[in-house]
Parts: C-alpha cells; structure tokens; sequence
C-alpha cells in the first residue's frame, strides 16, 4: 500500500484499520471468509480499467482479446469445478445472478416458489419487500418446528400453484438441502428447479456437501463465503437444465446482458474469481471444506454443552443459529452487540417462527468458513465455544422493552453498560491473545 499510503492517507489509514480489526478479532459471520493475497492481487489489478460488455468473442468494445482470455478461463475451472456444461461469470453478485433466472424462465406475473426470508431463505426468493414478489406471485414455504424444510408442505403448495420456478437455497438454513426431493416435486408440476447454493457452493466443490448438479435445471452461488474468493456470482446450467429447454444457456447470458439485470463485467472481478476457482481444485480445499464442517458442528456440540440453544439442535454445514427465546424474545441485538466487544463478529438474526421481528431478532447467526481459514480445528472450537457461552450469561439480565420508543433508549444505555463490561473486556483480551496464534492469510 505503498502508493496509496502516499497519496490518499485517509483511506490508507481506514484500510489499515480494518485490516487490524479482522486480524485481532474472530470473523465469524458464515456469509464472510478470508480470500488468499493471491485473490486480492487479481482484484486490484489493472483489469479493472477495460470495459468488456458481451461476451468472449462478441463484444461490443476493442482490445478485449486478453479479456476473452481471462473470462473464457474462469468459465471453464467453474464447469471443471461444479460438473456444468454452461457457466455464465460476469453477475456482480448473488442477486444479480438470482434476478436474471427469473428473466430468463418466467414471465411477469408467473407464479414462483421459494424459501420464507423469517424462516431462513434469502431476499431474492421471492420476500415481499424484494422487486421479485412485485414483478412475479410468490408462494413462500416454510421450516418445521425443528428447523427442517417442512418437504410435505412444499409438494402441497407446489400442486396447488403449480409455479413456473421452484428455489432451493436460503442464507441462514443449518442442515444439508434435499436436492432429491426438490427435483421430484419441481418435475411433478413442470417447474424450473433453481438450487441457490450461494452459502454451501466450497463446501459442494471439497465434497462437504451433497451437490445440486445432477438433481436442478440452474444452479446460482456466490463467489466468497465458503468458496473464498472476491465477492461475485455466478449462474450455471445443468445437463438436466439444457435437456428441459436447450437455450436456457443462451437465455441465461441474454438476461444478465444486455437484458437489464447489469451492464459491463467487472473483469478484475472475474480474474480474481478464477483464481479463487484454480485454488479450489486443489486437492487442499478438499480438506479446508471438510473442516469447515467438522468445526461447526463441534462448535454446536460445545454450545449446546454450554447450555447455549441452537435451531435444529445442530448442524449439516458452515452455520449455526443461536436461539435466545428460552431467555426472551429479541435478544439476537443484545448478544451480537456484546459478541462483538467480546471480539467476535457475528450477526443478528430471524429464527424460525420468530416471536419477534427482524430489527429485533431472537437469534444469532455464525459459522466457521473464515476461522478455518485462519487453521482453527476442532480444540479451538471449544474454546470459542465457552466464550460465546459466557457473552450469553451477560446479557441475561437486559430485556427488550415492549414500547419502540423506549427501545432506543434502552439500546443506547446497554451498550454504554457493555462497552465497560468486566467479563467481556476479559474474553476480548483472551481473543487477542488466541488470535495471533492463527494469521490471517498471507
């Protein structure tokens, strides 16, 4: 940094800041990850400075014969990667890539099926506040009481709607996707079958995780969380995608561009998700994905030891989901907050049928993709563990007043309180301490 160090101080200096925070503090929000220099350097390269719209071999600027090469590159260690005849690389992220799916296999006014955001699902999926729900008729379905897609209320709504797109994918949904029993029911009714897999998608390619390829007609994911690279996205077709409609590629490439979702690629951004790809196919990651796994579900075993509740009473994957109504409801602000002066980032979040709302969640949620990163194993969850735990004991005694103008009152005096807070000044140095043992990625 240093030119920018030089020439733009401030920045410098923020960035620098930032750079200690994650350093000295446990990043553990599953939707983030650490991505190697490697990736970085990709990022910040002078890619950044072509304009490239189309695609390789059809673009609408000179000089992009490089820039074919990069991205026809990532295309292919993507189709190597996940088993897919067609990859498109250029969405900006998951929701660009989600939106282009709709354009390219329904109409406006279509019925579409897909995860309830309280219930874990994603925004993209058709919640009634995103452009989705407004443009196409959302159904959404729901978890069961212990945390499980409820596949029997699926298939019910899914014959009675009849929807002309089926999602499965969600942003906080701790156990393994039924990809089978999504592909039997979207068949039943001649629905397009979308498997989301923005969360899970390096967990897919290590073979942590059941894959979506042989089961949906399109698969979309995002390009950091477990996979660990710069943010981006990603849409692929499936075999069983170009049999149900064989332009569905064409389709796909139309919608993103020059079909409305975005403009020209970010081909920094692609060079970087091609690295991020390269490293994925080594036989390492392999071993990384598993682990990912391994230390979520012991951190969930240690935490229910703990006497720490959490939805479905475990883990299939990177995450867990911290339920805090056996205390009260809409304590996931109290405890975020105090984990985060403890030194440990995570975020406020729904659970499943939620008492409360998602301003004032009862739950948090976390996972295990950038400790594992940083070479955390199984010991070090433990440990982690019983600081959460104690964070828990803290903020027992706050509770969320009824009136939401006394709430923001209250807020501000808890985290005056905690800020000076005897027991998590103490985790905090011990996070410290535990954190130089384990560099961020160099």
């Amino acid at each position: 940094m240093a030119k920018l160090k030089k020439l733009d101080t401030e920045i410098a200096k923020l960035i620098e800041l930032e750079t200690d925070r994650q350093k000295n503090s446990l990043q553990m929000i599953p939707s983030e990850n650490h991505c190697s220099p490697a990736v970085r350097e990709a990022l910040g390269s002078i890619l950044t400075d072509k304009y490239a719209e189309g695609y390789p071999g059809k673009r609408y600027y000179g000089g992009n014969q490089i820039i074919d090469m990069v991205e026809n590159l990532c295309i292919e260690r993507a189709k190597k990667a996940f088993g897919v005849p067609f990859v498109n690389v250029q969405p900006y992220s998951g929701s660009p890539a989600n939106f282009a799916v709709y354009l390219a296999t329904c109409e406006p006014g279509d019925t579409i099926m897909g995860h309830n955001l309280p219930d874990g699902g994603h925004i993209s999926h058709g919640w009634k506040v995103n452009i989705t729900s407004k443009i196409y008729k959302s159904i959404p379905y729901h978890v069961k009481k212990d945390g499980y897609l409820d596949m029997d209320e699926i298939r019910k709504l899914a014959l009675e709607h009849k929807p002309k797109l089926m999602w499965c994918g969600a942003t906080a949904y701790v156990r393994e996707f039924p990809f089978e029993e999504f592909a039997k029911i979207a068949d039943e009714v001649g629905a397009y079958f979308v498997a989301d897999i923005a969360h899970i998608s390096g967990l897919v390619i290590a073979g942590a995780h059941k894959s979506p390829v042989p089961y949906a007609h399109i698969v979309t994911t995002t390009t950091h969380k477990t996979l660990r690279g710069p943010r981006g996205g990603m849409v692929m077709v499936t075999e069983k995608g170009l049999k149900k409609d064989p332009e569905l590629g064409e389709k796909i490439n139309k919608a993103i561009f020059p079909g409305g979702v975005q403009g020209g690629p970010h081909e920094h951004q692609i060079s970087a998700i091609a690295v991020a790809l390269g490293e994925a196919l080594k036989p390492d990651f392999k071993k990384y994905g598993k682990q990912i796994v391994k230390n979520a579900k012991v951190l969930g075993q240690e935490l229910v030891k703990n006497k720490v509740k959490i939805v479905s009473g475990g883990t299939d994957n990177h995450m867990l989901l911290i339920d805090l109504t056996d205390i009260s409801a809409g304590r996931g602000v109290f405890l975020s907050d105090a984990l985060d002066i403890a030194g440990i980032t995570v975020n406020k979040n729904m659970i499943p049928q939620d008492p409360s709302s998602p301003f004032y969640p009862s739950g948090v949620r976390l996972g295990t993709p950038a400790i594992t990163t940083r070479g955390m194993k199984e010991k070090e969850m433990k440990i982690i563990a019983t600081w959460i735990a104690k964070t828990v004991e803290e903020i027992k005694k706050y509770q969320l007043p009824t009136e939401k103008e006394e709430r923001i009152i209250y807020l501000r005096n808890f985290r005056k309180e905690i800020k000076v807070n005897k027991e998590l000044k103490k985790i905090s140095q011990e996070v410290l301490k535990f954190c130089k043992k384990f560099p961020l990625p160099k």
